[in-house]
Order: C-alpha cells, then sequence, then structure tokens
C-alpha cells in the first residue's frame, strides 16, 4: 500500500514539474518576442536600476512583498508605460503607487527605456 502511493506521489509531481516547466518556457518565449522591437542604452540602464535593487533584487528576480511581479518577465514596452503612469501619479498597482512615484520623480523618458533595456539583459 505504501509503495503505490509513494509511486502515485511522484508521478504527481513529475507532472507537476512538467506543466510549470511548459508554463515558464512559454512565458520566457513571449517576453523575448515582445523585447525583440525594444531598444535602449544598457550601459545608462544598468547606471539608473541601481536605485531599483532594494526592491526589485540586483538581477530583477524579486517579488517585492510578493505583490509585485519579477521584473524580467514583463514586457519591455508595458513596463516603460507603467513607469510613466507612476511618474504622473496615474497608477497605484499593488498600492505602490506613491513608492514608485518618487523613484519615477527624477527619470527621464530615456532613462526608463535604458532601465528596461537593461532588465531584458538579466533574463
Amino acid at each position: 500500500m505504501k509503495k503505490s502511493l509513494l509511486v502515485s506521489l511522484a508521478l504527481a509531481a513529475c507532472v507537476t514539474l512538467g506543466f510549470a516547466e511548459d508554463n515558464a518556457t512559454e512565458a520566457n518565449a513571449t517576453a523575448e518576442v515582445a523585447s525583440a522591437d525594444f531598444s535602449g542604452d544598457v550601459e545608462k540602464g544598468a547606471v539608473v536600476f541601481k536605485k531599483c535593487v532594494a526592491c526589485h533584487g540586483a538581477k530583477a528576480e524579486k517579488s517585492y512583498l510578493n505583490k509585485i511581479p519579477v521584473l524580467t518577465t514583463l514586457d519591455p514596452n508595458g513596463m516603460v508605460e507603467n513607469m510613466k503612469k507612476y511618474k504622473a501619479g496615474e497608477l497605484n498597482l499593488f498600492k505602490m503607487g506613491a513608492v514608485m512615484k518618487g523613484q519615477m520623480a527624477s527619470l527621464s523618458e530615456e532613462d526608463m527605456q535604458n532601465v528596461v533595456a537593461y532588465i531584458m539583459t538579466l533574463k
């Protein structure tokens, strides 16, 4: 009885892990397609990104407070649009509007494009 339970659990784990891997691969493929037409100065973006590291991680890998999506999984054009909206005080996703407005205050649109170009290299 125990042996069949272990076999069943092992099979369930394999199926679950395989499904998760397929979804991750699909998400990465989508992100790569979305970033194919995006441009910016990666070196300048790396400098700007230093002020983002505390919340988003050195490689943009953190999900801040388990709310904010990992930045490397997002569409680059959508990120720039959201950054503009945060700067204008028009966006409050995950109740982070005030924090992000402060972070965006000194950034030009070019800075935003550069930092997103840098983030896209971290995949």
